[in-house]
């Protein structure tokens, strides 16, 4: 019998990495997680690489604690990024069939695609992604496959994902460092929009916003393609960052207390309680009534999904978005009454962004939206993205470089 195919996708968050493992189910229902850990990660800063011995030592940790807790070794991983160094942007490209034979290759739709990407760009960016939107048959636009058909002028729509150079290498040396080989680099919030925006979502028209902790990716999707991607340089930290300085006590009681008893709306309110907490130097004993917390969460919300909403209506695709809403996920979507927020600042109905059981079975503590992205990367190979042009990046051999990071860690 043969062995099980194993897949990992770590997740570089904006200040955390995520792993998760997992196999395709060999009756084809989707992806098996089998296991998977997420940790704070100091050497990250929105999605970069401030300090790769320390990325290095969270990516080496939290993969061997997703390697424990599902019992396998993982071989390479499907690396996720994101970051304000990612910027997209559609472009167009047209192929004429010179042929006295027009019906149109596989070789003529990679020909159009290859017009479509080439455009101008600075030496220290590359691309990452390239996606067909829609193909057009003889101006005859909305051929979803041309392959087959006949026709003297074939052109395509596609939207670009480029990546600074420098930020994607210093990713993929923190990953070598800690021993690990990258099978593929992924935009995150496009394996994300594969793993859950519905088809019927994506052909409506419906906007996806991931809220890491320190950026927001958001994306607009439809007629079954991506039509727009940005990050932006806010999230859910700087919630914290307000509690914290509020209530003049540390980062991690802020975020304790943020996720405790924090509402991103009123609705939400159960009775004003008192809230005890320790001080900056934590041995002071303070106190504060729900209500207070509250009006320092609900204005830093509000400014981060305007903000959102000025980049979807700045896209020029505000109207498409309408019909499927928007779908909320990452870490900062764990704040009680986010999706309320969403509906009431965007004028949209929001839904939470969960994992649907019927393409991946994970224990339940899989499930929840610090782990989406990581099971979107997970699932990945075999989503339609995969079709797109990416960009593959293979370090040094595993065992060494984990030695190697071995050898620093006790030295």
């Amino acid at each position: 019998m043969a062995k099980p195919e194993i897949m990992a996708g770590l997740d570089m968050g904006s200040g955390r990495v995520t792993c998760v493992i997992g196999s395709p189910d060999p009756e084809g229902r989707g992806m098996h997680v089998m296991g998977g850990a997420t940790v704070a990660c100091r050497g990250l800063k929105g999605g970069v690489v401030v300090n790769i011995n320390e990325t290095a030592r969270a990516v080496r940790l939290a993969v061997e604690k997703a390697e424990e807790d599902a019992k396998q070794m993982v071989h390479g991983l499907h690396l996720g990024i994101r970051g304000s160094h990612l910027q997209s942007f559609n472009n167009h490209g047209a192929y004429n069939i010179a042929r006295t034979d027009k019906e149109i290759t596989a070789d003529d739709v990679r020909a159009v695609i290859e017009t479509a990407k080439a455009i101008p760009m600075s030496s220290d960016r590359e691309i990452l992604h390239v996606i067909p939107q829609s193909f057009s048959l003889d101006r005859q636009k909305g051929v979803p496959d041309p392959v087959g058909m006949e026709g003297s002028l074939l052109e395509v729509d596609v939207h670009i994902v480029t990546a600074s150079s420098s930020h994607l290498n210093n990713l993929t040396k923190a990953v070598a460092e800690a021993g690990f080989e990258v099978v593929e680099t992924v935009y995150s919030l496009l394996a994300l929009g594969e793993f859950l925006v519905t088809p019927e979502e994506r052909d409506l028209g419906s906007l996806l916003v991931d809220v890491g902790g320190q950026s927001i990716s958001i994306g607009i999707y439809a007629e079954g393609a991506v039509k727009f991607s940005k990050e932006l340089a806010i999230g859910s930290d700087f919630i914290t960052r307000d509690i914290a300085v509020g209530l003049r006590t540390n980062t991690p009681t802020a975020e304790r207390i943020k996720l405790e008893y924090g509402v991103a709306h009123s609705k939400h309110m159960n009775g004003d309680v008192e809230i005890e907490f320790k001080g900056v130097d934590g041995r002071t004993a303070h106190r504060v009534k729900n209500s207070t917390l509250m009006n320092i969460i609900l204005p830093r919300v509000e400014e981060m999904f305007t903000y959102v909403g000025e980049e979807v209506q700045n896209s020029n695709f505000a109207d498409l978005v309408v019909p499927g809403g928007a779908i909320v996920s990452g870490g900062g979507a764990m704040l009680k009454g986010m999706t309320d927020a969403v509906e009431a600042v965007l004028s949209m109905p929001a839904r939470l962004g969960l994992a649907h059981p019927d393409s991946v079975t994970a224990s339940e503590a899989l499930m929840g939206s610090v782990y989406s992205t990581a099971l979107g990367l997970v699932c990945y190979p075999h989503a339609g993205l995969q079709d797109s042009m990416s960009l593959s990046r293979r370090p040094e051999m595993r065992w060494v470089k984990r030695a190697r990071g071995f050898i620093k860690d006790i030295f």
